[in-house]
């Protein structure tokens, strides 16, 4: 191994999830190097996607998300840390960074061998009228949750612009303190990541929690109030006057540095990298929200602005700085992750439908509803999950997923399927552990796999919408359907289906329906083997609860 001499000096640009991953790292490989983190902010490493939880009361300790100080850092690493110190300039052919004292405006040059990049994103804060008023906050450091907290104080109301992951964190923990909470989404959805109808049981969760949810609208401008409050001018007219305001709209790269280094930069302004995280000048790194990685699925690159893919980098990057061309390269971010609403959790891994219509990439999609463990035993919880894959390969392109408990678990797995290159007849056979209270004898990721290739086998034909002219058939036991009826539907339980066949058209297409898409497609394989054209509606019930007549359908 290639140990660097004691004299080679490294600075890191930028702490918490990459930048302070990466100087552990490097001193773990090498006792001798000579590393300064350099850090605008006073909190070096923390726990920024704790943030929200604080905020709500989930966490109680606030010093539970100071990971390190730069104390504890110096101490444990012997690094030198430069807290509230902004770097402003590089020079390239000196090899020197230019950092200046946030706190005297004090400036001195710092010498590297090695330079890393880590100074993460800024949250979006567009220049609208209005948008400079003090109740109108983000969420990215220590000191911003602390501004948070300390503006709930004395407010019942808030506005949370941006129904991403954090947003939705944000509203759920506003709940949790009893505000009135109203967030607004720019597109149609919440989660504008993930397919819509895998987000509309998350929408009506928040509704049922008296989240006030305003979808397919933006913010015009915004305006001073007596008390300190604020109102938000809506594209449709409204007004909304509350407490203060949450930003949550996405994040730009903190790439101005990198820009002003003349380093290599994507359109969006992300810092260009290598399988090693090095940058366009191989003495440069650059690791965390600041860069684009490629995408080992679309082809192109990526940015996933998540604390995993951050540390992992700033880990390749110690590594190649050390060991060379040896180091375990970075494979790119397939884009993983989750959140969680109240009682329901929502997450994906890899490519959405969406996405493959945008790359006009051929794929079929699978969706099917199991239990979180064995039925049988007390506790399960139902989960949804929509597989995508190539029809010619097979191959997993993509996963999402919402319910209760083990949302998390089956995205890991399916995670693991893209990264191994797995195909849906692999789902088929994955040994998952199973105890009843952990799982079931048939987990619904073997379940996916099943319906997958029943889909391309010819054995199954389903629908996401029923065809004109069709006939919606119910085959949900009586008790069921009289309970919960159909609009417009013919009921015919399962196990009558067989002796009541003569009563249904041959020349009519029948799409089957029951609570989750399992029994309806027993009920369709009978019906095809009769010559009947049979579909299956995706989902069942569960999937299109619009189906289901309103109690007062009928009295209107």
């Amino acid at each position: 191994m290639n140990v660097l001499s004691p004299s080679r000096r490294v600075v890191v640009i930028g702490g918490v999830a990459g930048g302070a991953s990466c100087a552990a790292r490097l001193r773990r490989l090498d006792e001798f190097a000579d590393i300064t983190i350099v850090e605008r902010g006073p909190d070096v490493s923390f726990a920024n996607c704790g943030l929200p939880y604080h905020i709500g009361g989930e966490i109680r300790d606030r010093d539970a998300l100071s990971i390190q100080t730069p104390a504890s850092l110096q101490a444990m690493l012997n690094l030198r840390v430069l807290a509230l110190t902004e770097a402003t300039h590089i020079d390239r052919n000196a090899r020197t960074v230019t950092v200046k004292s946030v706190k005297t405006g004090e400036e001195r040059l710092l010498p590297y061998d090695q330079l890393v990049l880590a100074p993460g994103a800024a949250p979006l804060r567009p220049p609208l009228p209005g948008i400079e008023h003090p109740q109108i906050l983000s969420l990215r450091s220590l000191e911003d949750m602390d501004r948070i907290k300390l503006a709930l104080h004395h407010i019942s109301s808030v506005l949370v612009i941006g129904a991403g992951f954090i947003g939705l964190e944000m509203a759920e923990q506003l709940a949790h303190l009893k505000k009135k909470v109203h967030l607004v989404e720019l597109q149609p959805q919440i989660l504008p990541l993930l397919d819509a109808e895998m987000v509309r049981p998350m929408e009506n969760e928040l509704r049922r929690h008296h989240v006030d949810l305003r979808l397919g609208q933006a913010v015009a401008s915004f305006s001073a109030e007596p008390d300190n409050h604020v109102t938000a001018v809506l594209s449709n007219g409204e007004r909304l006057t509350v407490g203060a305001v949450i930003l949550s709209i996405g994040v730009r790269p903190e790439s101005a540095l990198a820009k002003q280094a003349g380093l290599a930069l994507t359109p969006r302004g992300h810092v260009v990298v290598s399988e090693y995280m090095q940058t366009s000048d191989p003495l440069i790194y650059a690791v965390g929200d600041v860069c684009a990685t490629p995408d080992p699925l679309s082809g192109g690159v990526s940015n996933v602005p998540l604390g995993g893919p951050a540390n992992r980098q700033g880990r390749t990057c110690a590594d190649h700085m050390v060991r060379g061309p040896s180091a375990l390269p970075y494979p790119g971010s397939i884009g993983t992750a989750i959140v969680r609403v109240f009682h329901l959790a929502a997450g994906i891994t890899g490519l959405s439908e969406k996405r493959l219509r945008e790359l006009a990439r051929p794929y079929r999609s699978t969706t099917v509803t199991g239990s979180s463990h064995a039925s049988y035993y007390p506790g399960s919880q139902k989960i949804t999950l929509k597989v995508l894959w190539d029809p010619e390969t097979g191959r997993v392109l993509g996963a999402q997923s919402y319910g209760g408990d083990g949302v998390d678990k089956r995205l890991d797995v399916l995670a693991t399927a893209l990264r191994g290159k797995l195909t849906i007849d692999d789902l088929v056979h994955l040994e998952m552990s199973y105890a009843p209270p952990f799982g079931s004898a048939k987990d619904i990721v073997n379940i996916a796999g099943f319906a997958a290739t029943n889909q391309r086998d010819g054995l199954l034909h389903n629908v996401d919408t029923v065809p004109d002219g069709a006939l919606l058939l119910d085959v949900r036991a009586t008790a069921t359907a009289t309970q919960e009826p159909m609009a417009g539907a013919t009921n015919i339980p399962l196990p009558l289906l067989r002796k009541q066949l003569a009563s249904l058209d041959p020349n009519q297409v029948v799409v089957t329906v029951c609570n989750f898409g399992k029994t309806g497609y027993f009920a369709a394989r009978v019906l095809a083997q009769h010559r009947y054209t049979a579909l299956t509606l995706t989902g069942g019930v569960h999937g299109h609860p619009e189906l289901l007549k309103h109690k007062d359908d009928d009295a209107s």
